[in-house]
């Protein structure tokens, strides 16, 4: 998606994630770790370890980020942006959801999504050079 309204939907996308990531009363060098111990104490203390194998995590991500698909099915350009503000609470909670599991799946595979995004946007910086990708998203 292009244009305005795809430009405050990734806005909007990256305010969630950022105040997630780095808003939630931790210092930012330690937020990304924290998150991930709590989430795991989380899964820990009710004796869900048991669900949480990569099978079934990477089902739950799907179905969460399909919650979220749906705040926007059906609703054109225009719409979208006239409910953006009625529907951001519903797409911080669905992407919080979405990053919940993804931690929590990083965790049951001994990932540290630290080092995976940085090498992820790596890889993507040589594939998507500034030079010929700036405003495409396909060469």
């Amino acid at each position: 998606m292009n244009g305005p309204l795809a430009n405050e939907i990734r806005q909007e996308s990256a305010y969630f994630f950022t105040k997630l990531v780095c808003c939630s009363g931790m210092a930012d060098q330690e937020s990304l770790s924290s998150l991930s111990h709590r989430v795991t104490d989380f899964v820990s203390q009710r004796g869900w370890e048991v669900f949480h194998n990569p099978k079934d995590l990477a089902i739950a991500l799907s179905v969460e980020a399909s919650e979220l698909l749906e705040l926007f099915q059906w609703r054109n350009r225009e719409e979208v942006a006239t409910v953006l503000p009625e529907i951001r609470r519903k797409i911080a909670d669905e992407l919080a959801d979405i990053f919940i599991y993804g931690l929590s799946m990083a965790s049951s595979l001994s990932i540290d999504m630290e080092e995976a995004v940085l090498e992820k946007l790596a890889l993507n910086e040589k594939r998507f050079p500034v030079e010929r990708f700036r405003g495409r998203a396909y060469d």
